[in-house]
């Protein structure tokens, strides 16, 4: 059986038989994979804790007949106080959740990305959600919807006054191109969102944001997302 080595993240696992494990991984080098843990329900289990949603390593792959099987891992991080803080889980599963639903291919800027998001929620102390709306912020440029907060995506007209997100298109709008698809961009959503994306992940913890501008600004890009991507993500 040919072996491959990749650098992968794990997704998410479901039971397979009576010991074993289908876990999905989001891989460096050939994207989301889908691969068999064997008998890693017991305590003693060698690779009971590579299984484990969130944990990040090499994983050795062999291709059987019945499918990918993992014979080897060496753990890179395994995100440990992800697990220990309810409001540091959910945001991460967020994270996994956006990937899981829009990963098809390799995609190296989505990896990096995912792993610095991650690290910023687990290690860094960022404030709840602001890696996530970040995230979100990078996903949407990387599909090739960067949001212009500048310029008028209709009339190319110098942003003033009231903002609006057309949601038809993902783009920012003028009041006077705004359409029945188009909603407001709040003044709190719109400061949260310019500093948040110019604001690198080991520094938001120290962004402190008002008038509850992180949360419509989440609530923003949750909306767009399902507009351009035709499906929500989980979001506590």
């Amino acid at each position: 059986m040919s072996k491959t080595k990749v650098k992968a993240l794990v997704l998410s696992e479901k039971d397979s038989k009576e010991k074993d494990k289908l876990v999905t991984l989001f891989s460096l080098e050939e994207g989301k994979l889908f691969v068999y843990f064997r008998g890693v329900k017991g305590d003693k289990a060698k690779l009971k804790a590579a299984k484990e949603l969130f944990t990040f390593g090499e994983f050795v792959i062999e291709q059987g007949r019945s499918g990918n099987i993992v014979t080897e891992v060496e753990i890179i991080d395994s995100f440990l106080p992800l697990r220990k803080d309810l409001d540091k889980y959910y945001e991460a599963c967020s994270i996994l959740d956006i990937v899981s639903k829009l990963l098809r291919e390799k995609d190296p800027a989505m990896f990096i990305q995912t792993l610095k998001a991650l690290k910023a929620i687990c290690y860094e102390n960022s404030p709840k959600n602001y890696a996530l709306t970040k995230f979100l912020l990078a996903i949407f440029e990387d599909a090739g919807y960067k949001l212009n907060f500048d310029t008028c995506a209709s009339c190319k007209a110098k942003l003033t006054g009231k903002k609006y997100l057309n949601l038809d298109y993902g783009e920012v709008v003028c009041a006077g191109c705004r359409q029945m698809t188009s909603i407001e961009i709040s003044p709190s959503a719109l400061s949260a969102l310019k500093i948040l994306r110019q604001t690198p992940y080991g520094n938001l913890k120290s962004v402190k944001l008002g008038g509850g501008g992180e949360v419509k600004a989440l609530n923003l890009l949750s909306e767009n997302f399902e507009w351009r991507f035709g499906c929500k993500f989980f979001l506590a």
